[in-house]
Protein backbone atom coordinates (compact mmCIF):
# COMPACT_ATOMS: atom_id res chain seq x y z
CA UNK A 1 0.00 0.00 0.00
CA UNK A 2 1.49 3.41 -0.70
CA UNK A 3 1.64 5.77 2.23
CA UNK A 4 0.02 8.88 1.96
CA UNK A 5 0.32 12.07 4.03
CA UNK A 6 -3.37 13.44 5.70
CA UNK A 7 -2.23 16.79 4.22
CA UNK A 8 -3.40 17.80 0.62
CA UNK A 9 -0.58 18.33 -1.88
CA UNK A 10 -0.78 21.71 -4.26
CA UNK A 11 1.58 21.79 -7.04
CA UNK A 12 3.52 25.00 -7.90
CA UNK A 13 0.97 27.34 -7.25
CA UNK A 14 -1.67 26.78 -10.15
CA UNK A 15 -2.13 22.91 -9.77
CA UNK A 16 -5.42 22.23 -7.94
CA UNK A 17 -5.00 20.79 -4.06
CA UNK A 18 -5.55 16.71 -4.14
CA UNK A 19 -6.28 15.40 -0.81
CA UNK A 20 -5.64 11.77 0.40
CA UNK A 21 -9.06 10.36 -1.19
CA UNK A 22 -8.05 11.79 -4.06
CA UNK A 23 -4.75 10.42 -4.72
CA UNK A 24 -6.57 6.92 -3.12
CA UNK A 25 -8.76 7.33 -5.99
CA UNK A 26 -6.23 7.79 -8.47
CA UNK A 27 -4.30 4.81 -7.44
CA UNK A 28 -7.38 2.54 -7.73
CA UNK A 29 -7.75 4.00 -10.95
CA UNK A 30 -3.75 2.92 -11.82
CA UNK A 31 -4.40 -0.20 -10.82
CA UNK A 32 -7.32 -0.55 -12.83
CA UNK A 33 -8.54 2.20 -15.09
CA UNK A 34 -12.29 0.01 -15.76
CA UNK A 35 -12.93 -0.52 -12.00
CA UNK A 36 -16.52 0.12 -11.07
CA UNK A 37 -16.78 3.40 -9.00
CA UNK A 38 -18.56 1.58 -6.72
CA UNK A 39 -15.55 -0.84 -6.24
CA UNK A 40 -13.66 2.33 -5.68
CA UNK A 41 -16.36 4.18 -3.25
CA UNK A 42 -15.92 0.68 -0.86
CA UNK A 43 -11.98 1.13 -1.19
CA UNK A 44 -11.77 4.95 -0.39
CA UNK A 45 -15.06 4.65 2.02
CA UNK A 46 -17.24 7.29 -0.37
CA UNK A 47 -20.48 6.49 -2.40
CA UNK A 48 -20.13 5.46 -5.81
CA UNK A 49 -21.71 9.01 -7.03
CA UNK A 50 -19.05 10.95 -5.28
CA UNK A 51 -16.71 9.22 -6.41
CA UNK A 52 -17.92 9.37 -10.07
CA UNK A 53 -18.25 13.45 -9.30
CA UNK A 54 -14.18 13.24 -8.18
CA UNK A 55 -12.99 11.50 -10.97
CA UNK A 56 -15.05 14.16 -13.48
CA UNK A 57 -13.20 16.95 -11.32
CA UNK A 58 -9.93 15.25 -11.63
CA UNK A 59 -10.23 14.82 -15.22
CA UNK A 60 -11.77 18.44 -15.82
CA UNK A 61 -8.71 19.90 -13.63
CA UNK A 62 -6.57 18.05 -15.81
CA UNK A 63 -4.65 15.65 -12.82
CA UNK A 64 -5.21 12.57 -14.62
CA UNK A 65 -6.34 10.77 -17.83
CA UNK A 66 -8.07 7.24 -18.45
CA UNK A 67 -6.63 5.97 -21.64
CA UNK A 68 -6.02 2.68 -22.85
CA UNK A 69 -1.72 2.13 -23.35
CA UNK A 70 -0.41 -0.29 -25.81
CA UNK A 71 2.70 -2.20 -26.81
CA UNK A 72 3.42 0.33 -29.62
CA UNK A 73 5.09 -3.13 -31.17
CA UNK A 74 1.81 -5.02 -31.09
CA UNK A 75 0.12 -2.07 -33.21
CA UNK A 76 2.82 -2.01 -35.69
CA UNK A 77 5.00 0.75 -34.48
CA UNK A 78 8.49 -1.05 -34.98
CA UNK A 79 10.80 2.17 -33.39
CA UNK A 80 10.63 3.85 -30.50
CA UNK A 81 13.47 6.59 -29.42
CA UNK A 82 14.46 9.34 -27.21
CA UNK A 83 16.16 12.46 -29.12
CA UNK A 84 17.37 14.79 -26.96
CA UNK A 85 17.44 18.55 -28.49
CA UNK A 86 19.72 21.42 -28.32
CA UNK A 87 18.04 24.79 -29.38
CA UNK A 88 19.23 28.33 -30.06
CA UNK A 89 16.81 30.96 -28.08
CA UNK A 90 13.30 30.56 -26.82
CA UNK A 91 12.41 26.79 -26.12
CA UNK A 92 8.29 27.24 -26.43
CA UNK A 93 8.20 27.53 -30.23
CA UNK A 94 10.23 24.34 -30.79
CA UNK A 95 8.41 22.28 -28.10
CA UNK A 96 5.20 23.53 -29.31
CA UNK A 97 6.04 22.22 -32.88
CA UNK A 98 6.78 19.14 -31.59
CA UNK A 99 3.60 19.05 -28.94
CA UNK A 100 2.14 18.81 -32.53
CA UNK A 101 3.98 16.52 -34.04
CA UNK A 102 1.74 12.95 -34.02
CA UNK A 103 4.79 10.90 -33.38
CA UNK A 104 5.97 13.02 -30.48
CA UNK A 105 4.33 10.85 -27.40
CA UNK A 106 6.18 12.96 -24.86
CA UNK A 107 7.97 16.40 -24.85
CA UNK A 108 9.71 17.49 -22.16
CA UNK A 109 11.94 20.85 -21.61
CA UNK A 110 15.13 20.10 -19.62
CA UNK A 111 18.16 21.18 -17.86
CA UNK A 112 21.28 19.42 -18.73
CA UNK A 113 22.93 18.43 -22.02
CA UNK A 114 19.79 19.17 -23.85
CA UNK A 115 17.08 21.97 -23.92
CA UNK A 116 14.81 18.94 -25.14
CA UNK A 117 14.03 15.31 -24.47
CA UNK A 118 11.48 13.84 -27.04
CA UNK A 119 9.75 10.25 -27.25
CA UNK A 120 8.97 8.98 -30.88
CA UNK A 121 6.93 6.40 -31.58
CA UNK A 122 7.74 5.67 -35.67
CA UNK A 123 6.52 2.16 -38.09
CA UNK A 124 9.76 1.42 -38.62
CA UNK A 125 13.56 2.81 -39.04
CA UNK A 126 12.51 4.49 -42.47
CA UNK A 127 10.35 6.35 -40.62
CA UNK A 128 12.13 7.72 -37.78
CA UNK A 129 14.78 9.09 -40.58
CA UNK A 130 11.73 11.40 -42.16
CA UNK A 131 10.77 12.39 -38.72
CA UNK A 132 14.35 13.18 -37.23
CA UNK A 133 15.80 14.55 -40.71
CA UNK A 134 12.55 16.31 -42.20
CA UNK A 135 10.44 17.10 -39.59
CA UNK A 136 12.94 18.09 -36.00
CA UNK A 137 16.16 19.46 -37.63
CA UNK A 138 14.81 21.37 -39.96
CA UNK A 139 12.31 23.46 -37.15
CA UNK A 140 13.78 27.11 -36.65
CA UNK A 141 15.29 27.20 -33.66
CA UNK A 142 17.14 23.51 -33.74
CA UNK A 143 20.62 23.80 -32.96
CA UNK A 144 21.59 19.93 -33.05
CA UNK A 145 19.93 16.39 -32.16
CA UNK A 146 20.88 13.01 -30.39
CA UNK A 147 19.12 10.04 -31.25
CA UNK A 148 18.46 7.13 -28.65
CA UNK A 149 16.93 4.36 -30.17
CA UNK A 150 14.71 1.65 -28.17
CA UNK A 151 16.22 -1.35 -28.62
CA UNK A 152 14.23 -3.68 -25.96
CA UNK A 153 11.92 -1.62 -23.57
CA UNK A 154 12.37 -3.36 -20.41
CA UNK A 155 9.25 -1.07 -18.09
CA UNK A 156 7.10 0.83 -18.65
CA UNK A 157 4.69 1.73 -15.57
CA UNK A 158 2.41 4.79 -14.77
CA UNK A 159 2.49 4.58 -11.44
CA UNK A 160 4.13 7.31 -9.90
CA UNK A 161 0.65 9.46 -9.37
CA UNK A 162 0.39 8.56 -5.88
CA UNK A 163 4.01 8.01 -4.06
Amino acid sequence: MVSRSAEPRAGNGSSPTIDAVSLAIIEQLQEDGRRPYAAIGKAVGLSEAAVRQRVQKLLDQGVMQIVAVTDPLTVGFRRQAMVGINVEGDLDPVADALTAMTECEYVVMTAGSFDLMVEIVCEDDDHLLEVINKRIRTLPGVRSTESFVYLKLKKQTYMWGTR
